[in-house]
């Protein structure tokens, strides 16, 4: 049968502190797996520049012209990671595809593991974290806290699973087929089905550079999954409204009560504390009703996700391949 091909997809943001490790053991590994013929030698690794201020695009376009197995990828501005990510899977015309960050934080030797997964006939294999040793305490708490919220909403997601998988072909056209403004990748890949398997590994340490992820960009991503995969919120805020109406009906009935007993219900600071609460539920629920509605709006706009402004890759002579 054919040997297929792989592309490594590996979004980029100021990444120029670590491109050159990030690199040189992925092209050790695609060498290693071609070298083998567990691959074919027409596979690649592809890095998406998601608008880097610093020398990110220039090191990727000398790797280019330093070997056929490096693509290149520029995206006109900075449009996010999930964005970023899904420029290179739609860019890919592999038999197989392999997305990781370039931090490489996530264990490359994992990789072989994924692509026997696929040989086995699996479509989908998720890189999963069998421990979060290197992350805080607190990151390890709401990571299990968001876990645990995404299932309770209905959410299919693999917990502990970030964007480190592999697609065959076939699966990769059916994620492409999800046309939505709000990506969240990991969310929509479970939604696609086809037969999948979970390969687990540490994370290691951040080698250089900083995250591109701080607190307030992971809430970000929180929201933009909860929001774009469940309409869970919306119900909570009806059921919440029904709920307070439901004792605010007993709290008149008791009112009335004591006030035909002659007593007479005294306790401003009750009220004002009654009235700031439902205050606050109203302006909370009023925010994730317009989140729901600002989405609605950016689908209806069907505003491309993004423009590529330069493409770099060295074409290699044809070789006549060997069929096993």
């Amino acid at each position: 049968m054919n040997i297929a091909t792989l592309d490594i997809i590996v979004p980029c943001y100021n990444e120029e502190d670590v491109f050159l490790h990030c690199l040189s053991e992925l092209q050790m590994i695609l060498t290693s797996l071609i070298d083998r013929r567990i691959i074919s030698h027409h596979s690649s690794i592809t890095f998406i520049d998601d608008g880097s201020k610093d020398k990110t695009w220039s090191l990727i376009s000398q790797a280019s012209l330093q070997s056929s197995l490096i693509k290149g990828i520029k995206l006109s501005c900075n449009r996010g990671h999930q964005i970023a990510l899904l420029a290179g899977l739609n860019e890919s015309d592999a038999d197989i595809t392999i997305s990781i960050d370039a931090d490489l934080q996530d264990d490359t030797a994992v990789i072989e593991k994924m692509v026997s997964g696929y040989m086995e006939g699996y479509d989908i294999v998720y890189g999963v974290r069998n421990d979060r040793k290197t992350d805080s305490g607190f990151k390890r708490l709401t990571a299990e806290f968001f876990y645990k919220i995404m299932s309770w909403m209905g959410v299919k997601q693999i917990p502990n699973h970030a964007d480190y998988r592999l697609l065959s072909r076939r699966a990769l056209d059916a994620l492409l087929e999800y046309k939505e403004q709000n990506l969240y990748i990991r969310g929509l890949v479970p939604l696609v089905g086809f037969k999948s398997k979970k390969v687990f590994y540490a994370r290691a340490a951040r080698l250089a550079g900083e995250s591109k992820y701080p607190l307030k960009k992971m809430l970000g991503l929180a929201m933009e999954g909860i929001t774009s995969l469940t309409v869970t919120p919306l119900r909570t805020i009806a059921a919440l409204g029904f709920s307070i109406s439901f004792i605010s009906v007993f709290a008149a009935l008791y009112a009335l009560f004591e006030k035909f007993s002659g007593n007479t219900v005294e306790g401003w600071t009750s009220v004002m504390i009654a009235i700031f609460f439902l205050g606050g539920v109203q302006m909370l629920s009023l925010g994730i009703i317009g989140e729901y509605v600002g989405k609605i709006y950016m689908e209806t706009k069907e505003r491309p996700k993004y423009f590529i402004e330069e493409k770099v890759a060295l074409c290699e002579q044809p070789n006549q391949e060997q069929q096993s």
